[in-house]
Order: C-alpha cells, then sequence, then structure tokens
C-alpha cells in the first residue's frame, strides 16, 4: 500500500514540477493535484499529518540517492 501511494504522490508532484506552463495545457478534466491529493488522503484515510510526514520521508530518502 506504501508503495502504491507513494507512486501516485510522485506522479502527482511531477505533474505540478513542470511549472505553470504544464498547467495551462492540462485538459479541464484533468483534476489538480490538490484534488489528486485530497482523494489519495480520503481512499488512504490519512491525515493531513500523515501525508505531511510521508512527503518529508520521500524526500529526504531521494536526497539520500
Amino acid at each position: 500500500m506504501f508503495r502504491e501511494l507513494d507512486d501516485a504522490l510522485a506522479s502527482a508532484l511531477r505533474d505540478i514540477g513542470g511549472g505553470d506552463a504544464d498547467a495551462q495545457d492540462a485538459s479541464p478534466s484533468t483534476p489538480s493535484f490538490e484534488e489528486r491529493l485530497h482523494d489519495l488522503m480520503q481512499e488512504y484515510q490519512l491525515s493531513s499529518r500523515n501525508v505531511a510526514t510521508l512527503l518529508r520521508t520521500i524526500v529526504e530518502l531521494r536526497q539520500a540517492q
């Protein structure tokens, strides 16, 4: 479950990492990062504190590589 959530968050972060140009090219039917994150939080029953901890852990692990 962690791997699936990690992959989903990484994908969402990559999507917003491209800057405003990518956001303008996105179709109106594409959910925003916030919507995708909120949906993941509901699906996995995670609080904002849990998500913040998870994101810090992912960032720290990627920096350590």
